[in-house]
């Protein structure tokens, strides 16, 4: 026996171990994260079977294979992370208070702006222009300023 060939039955038997424990994870869950990083785990184990493949045998034809599914499975785990990130989020029409005072809800935060106090802050919170883009503020200065004061 070579020391090729017990390479390759050492690192073979501690990938298909790794490869059970990953489909464990796989099947007992218990949320969809958990499952989403078995499979993310029992691909990287598959490239690593194939790069260790390419290695005993040295060739370099596994090479395209082994970068596709690597990016396949990168935006697969990066995809389901933002849906379940949107699926956590709060439903339409459920507000919930932030800890900075400030109320979150379905369609962003709303209240005064960082470094603003309450009392000038406008009720809409940040300004913002009718085209959707944060203003300066200096054409609501009027609006903000104390009534008091500019008399």
């Amino acid at each position: 026996m070579s020391v090729s060939d017990l390479a390759f039955w050492v690192i073979g038997g501690l990938l298909t171990l790794a490869a059970l424990l990953a489909l464990v994870r796989i099947v007992r869950g218990p949320s969809v994260l958990d499952r989403v990083v078995g499979t993310d785990v029992l691909v990287s184990i598959v490239v690593c079977a194939l790069g260790t493949e390419a290695a005993l045998t040295r060739h370099s034809t596994t090479l395209p294979i082994l970068i596709s599914l690597s990016l396949v499975a990168f935006v697969g785990a990066v995809a389901v992370a933002r849906f379940v990130a949107r699926d956590r989020d709060t439903a339409p029409g459920q507000d919930e208070v932030a800890p900075a005072g400030r109320v979150l809800t379905a369609s962003g935060p709303v209240g005064p702006p960082a470094g603003l106090d309450s009392e000038h802050a406008t009720e809409a919170g940040p300004d913002v222009s009718p085209d959707g883009r944060m203003s300066r503020g200096d054409d609501l200065a009027d609006d903000r300023a104390d009534p008091e004061e500019t008399s």
